[in-house]
């Protein structure tokens, strides 16, 4: 078995020396080249490993790195590397079993229990993550973005005090931290003083990264509205929008596409002919829309019945969707056994994110909208419901939020409005081809009333009524989405009107909007 040797030749550390000034397309031939002389290089795989990574070829990554360990097993950067890479790949229980292999030759690398925190938090073992980012601290207090992923974690379950202090702790050590700026922006019940705005503004002067700046622009977005001075405010978030919308890939053609082949695949008879088909449990509720719809709050109010429990917005439907060849016009050729172990399929990996024994549990990834028809095809007993709120409030109230990843479309405000409207029609369609399936919860129509929203949203999911649904803002639970600090505040509608004083500069959205804006809404409830 090959050892990971200690002499470098002149071709890895010429590699090396170009791989740390990012010019990947120096280092990927030297690389290549010294592995077809020498494949048996652990180190060399290991550095291909990471040039993969570095342009998100993730998959390709963990195969090398699995390679570089069958050779060398106890190479521990490139374990290192590979549980960084799981993490990445929304593993995060394969991520802690190499952690844990990690932990227990440097139990004292600050590193490692680091990331063993980070992916404790995505399997919903928030208090053990919480203890080990205070053990990093204690060993390396001078660490900005640990004390800004500690505040994270203070904040998801409910320590918003303590998540403040953390948040401002890491930008004394570094004032231009601007994630950590938008982390207190984005509890939306900080308001920043004076000398906050001159320190954001300050550092938007300076040489920051582009991530820096983007996040800056997205918290001053934020302080400025807070001051009802919608034309700074207005201008920032535009920045930052802008900024962020050329790091991102995204074509509201294709998404344009993908809901008219969907509503082509998904007809009437596509399901007549596939009645039975699936696994037949009941037990998932998936909350699905857009973003920044009141999901959260449907989340809470049903995670507040005994018989249901909230999860996170899992990533596993569309995880099973992706391995659907030719999807959506690909689930025609899916077979009766095929539909059911994809449905087992997406039970065994939800069960990762299952804390109690209710019957009952939640996915609330918005996204999921997409996968309605195969929602339907897989597990055809569970239950599914709409979130909608008003396009322009909706729409306005993404422009506004930097989300940590995906929803790439909410970054122009003209994609915006084709994304809410190619959701809508999606949705139009599963209502005509399975009436009934969905159950729409209209987010002004649940504030307006909210004892009658509440008991038909139960009756809906086949429950029955609960008082404590009622009072969500008194349930306590771990909420890891932007929302996690209002659904824990009585139920409002002063949102509602926050995209108004920005009207005259939303004219690309409105326009790409076009008539939904006038059908909305189209149901208020099936």
């Amino acid at each position: 078995m090959a050892t990971a040797p200690t002499r470098y030749p002149q071709r890895l550390l010429d590699a090396a020396l170009a791989m740390t000034d990012n010019r990947l397309e120096i280092a990927e031939p030297l690389l290549r080249d010294h592995l077809k002389r020498d494949p048996f290089d652990a180190r060399a795989i290991r550095m291909l490993a990471e040039l993969a990574g570095r342009i998100g070829r993730y998959r390709d990554s963990e195969t090398l790195l699995r390679r570089a360990l069958e050779l060398a097993p106890g190479f521990t950067a490139a374990r290192a590397n590979l549980a960084i890479v799981l993490y990445r790949l929304n593993r995060p229980v394969d991520a802690l079993a190499e952690l844990d292999r990690l932990l227990a030759e440097e139990p004292e690398h600050p590193g490692h229990a680091n990331l063993k925190a980070a992916a404790l938090g995505r399997l919903g073992g928030f208090e053990e993550a919480i203890a080990l980012y205070e053990g990093v601290l204690r060993q390396a207090p001078e660490q900005p973005k640990v004390w800004m992923s500690y505040g994270h974690m203070l904040k998801t379950v409910g320590r918003q005090t303590d998540g403040v202090a953390a948040y401002r702790r890491a930008l004394a050590l570094r004032p231009e931290l601007g994630e950590a700026w938008w982390s207190l922006a984005n509890l939306k019940t900080v308001s920043f003083d004076d000398s906050d705005i001159a320190a954001m503004s300050s550092a938007l002067t300076r040489d920051v990264s582009d991530e820096d700046r983007f996040h800056l622009d997205f918290a001053l977005g934020k302080a400025w509205e807070d001051r009802r001075d919608p034309t700074r405010a207005f201008d920032h978030y535009a920045a930052g929008n802008a900024l962020r919308r050329t790091k991102l890939v995204y074509d509201a053609d294709e998404t344009e596409r993908f809901v008219s082949d969907s509503i082509a695949a998904a007809t009437p008879a596509f399901f007549a002919t596939r009645e039975g088909w699936g696994c037949l449990s009941p037990d998932p509720i998936f909350i699905l829309g857009m973003p920044r719809a009141g999901s959260t709050l449907v989340e809470q109010i049903l995670a507040s019945h005994p018989q249901v429990e909230g999860t996170t917005e899992l990533p596993d439907l569309p995880a099973i969707a992706r391995r659907v060849a030719d999807y959506p016009n690909g689930l025609a050729a899916l077979t009766a056994d095929q539909a059911r172990s994809m449905g087992e399929e997406y039970l065994r990996r939800a069960a990762v994110q299952r804390r109690t024994d209710r019957p009952f549990f939640i996915d609330k990834l918005p996204n999921n909208w997409a996968h309605a028809p195969l929602i339907r095809l897989i597990l055809p007993n569970a239950t599914i419901i709409d979130a909608r709120r008003e396009p322009r409030a909706c729409c306005f109230s993404n422009f506004k939020q930097h989300f940590a990843r995906g929803q790439a479309f909410s970054y122009a405000l003209d994609d915006m409005g084709r994304y809410y409207r190619d959701y809508v029609r999606l949705m139009a369609h599963v209502d005509a081809v399975q009436p009934g399936a969905v159950h729409r919860v209209i987010h002004e129509a649940l504030v307006d009333d909210v004892e009658g929203e509440v008991r038909r949203l139960l009756a809906a999911c086949r429950l029955p009524f609960e008082s404590a649904c009622l009072r969500p803002h008194e349930t306590e639970r771990a909420v890891r989405t932007a929302s996690s600090e209002q659904v824990r505040q009585p139920i409002f509608r002063t949102g509602n009107e926050a995209w108004k004083p920005f009207a005259d500069r939303l004219g690309p959205l409105v326009e790409a909007l076009g008539d939904v804006v006038e059908a909305y809404p189209v149901v208020s409830h099936a």
